[in-house]
């Protein structure tokens, strides 16, 4: 598999595993504390502070490692959840038919229909300021986008032969699920999952801009980008570096993407040509 990968997705790949190699070793590799003041305000970079420091004081190459750990870790958990939620409604959906598929269907239809960052706003200044909120808000709103998808591939799947060969062995819907369509939908659903997470990125980051996100003193890359974004009229660049982070990572989960996508639609033109 990787001797065939292009040079694109070899370098997504290593923006992928860069950060989180940053994630998992972060309290390791970065050389002051999270929250630990450690200089002026918006110091230049030095070689004591590799990229300066923030807008209180803090070492922005340590804030921005230990933000990557967070940042990671939100976007990849509410990106499980959302399809752990999406992809069981979605094969019900698609499995049952009939009045299942319809309420599931407009359900989701009606949560789409309202604008996510909208929505995201109004339920977050209501509820808390938690963790497990932020990520289930985030984790519902990405399910209708998994719902949508995976509903549609396991429609295809579902008028196979060996689908419907199944249904009349008496297998029941949860056999059909985990054993036929799953299976059958990895690839597709592989692909719209590197998606779902570089969304999550941007989307977490928007919120964190906004206030709503990951709460002060905690640092990931949107809060970074608020915390230091006055700074910029006065040339100072700290707001840059986070901002730069979040589009990289989102450009080399894009690169994979496309690989996957693009790999999985040889795969099935090689199965349709024999």
């Amino acid at each position: 598999m990787f001797k065939t990968m292009p040079v694109s997705a070899m370098i997504g790949l290593f923006g992928v595993c860069f950060y989180v190699f940053l994630a998992v070793f972060a309290p390791l590799i970065a050389p002051y504390g999270e929250t630990e003041v450690v200089g002026g305000v918006w110091l230049t970079p030095t070689a004591q502070f590799w990229l300066g420091t923030d807008n209180l004081g803090r070492d922005l190459l340590s804030r921005l490692i230990y933000g990557a750990r967070t940042t990671l870790f939100i976007a990849a958990v509410s990106t499980v959840v959302a399809f752990i939620i999406g992809i069981l409604l979605g094969f019900l959906a698609a499995v049952m038919r009939g009045w299942v598929d319809q309420v599931l269907s407009r359900l989701n239809d009606l949560l789409m229909s309202i604008p996510t960052l909208i929505f995201a706003l109004v339920v977050l200044s209501v509820l808390p300021s938690e963790l497990y909120i932020l990520i289930l808000v985030m984790a519902v709103l990405e399910a209708t986008r998994v719902y949508r998808v995976s509903r549609a591939v396991a429609a295809d799947i579902a008028v196979m032969d060996y689908v419907e060969a199944a249904k009349l062995r008496g297998e029941g819907w949860g056999w059909i699920i985990s054993r036929e369509i799953l299976p059958n939908a990895a690839s597709p659903l592989l692909a719209e999952f590197g998606l779902r997470f570089a969304f999550a990125v941007l989307f977490l980051s928007a919120l964190s801009f906004l206030g709503l996100g990951i709460q002060p003193p905690a640092a990931d890359w949107g809060g970074m980008v608020k915390d230091n974004k006055d700074g910029i009229v006065f040339g100072i660049g700290a707001a840059l570096f986070p901002g730069a982070a979040i589009a990289t990572l989102a450009i080399s989960v894009n690169l994979v993407v496309d690989w996957l996508l693009n790999r999985t639609s040889s795969l099935k033109g090689g199965r349709g040509d024999g």
